[in-house]
């Protein structure tokens, strides 16, 4: 499975910005799709997961589930994560991983496929 992330640019703080992860194959719809990122000089952190088609049960890390939405476009195939009240901490390369045991959902080791990256910047 092949991933594309895009989205990402420079936002001035407050701001909302709207990333979408696309695939490459119909399986993503049955499949975990997680977004992390990593935030310069920083580990890899999870952001946000949701189920597969159908379930569409979303997962959220606590310090950002009040400012972040993620969702599936079934007829696109893609899912998005919908981002606002942007600011600096927020800087960093957001990727998008699929296919995960649902025990792992939050753990960056157990993802099989991984997208390339988009960089995220928010200016002060």
């Amino acid at each position: 499975v092949q991933l594309q992330a895009s989205g990402g640019g420079l936002v001035q703080a407050g701001g909302s910005l709207r990333l979408s992860c696309a695939a490459s194959e119909r399986t993503f719809s049955v499949s975990f799709v997680a977004w992390f990122r990593r935030p310069p000089g920083k580990e890899r952190e999870f952001v946000a997961a949701v189920g597969p088609a159908g379930n569409g049960f979303a997962y959220y890390a606590d310090s950002l589930k009040d400012r972040i939405t993620i969702s599936r476009d079934g007829a696109q195939n893609t899912v998005d994560l919908q981002m606002s009240g942007l600011n600096a901490e927020d800087t960093a390369v957001y990727y998008c991983a699929t296919h995960v045991s649902p025990t792992r959902v939050r753990w960056s080791d157990g993802y099989r496929y991984w997208g390339q990256g988009t960089q995220v910047t928010v200016s002060s």
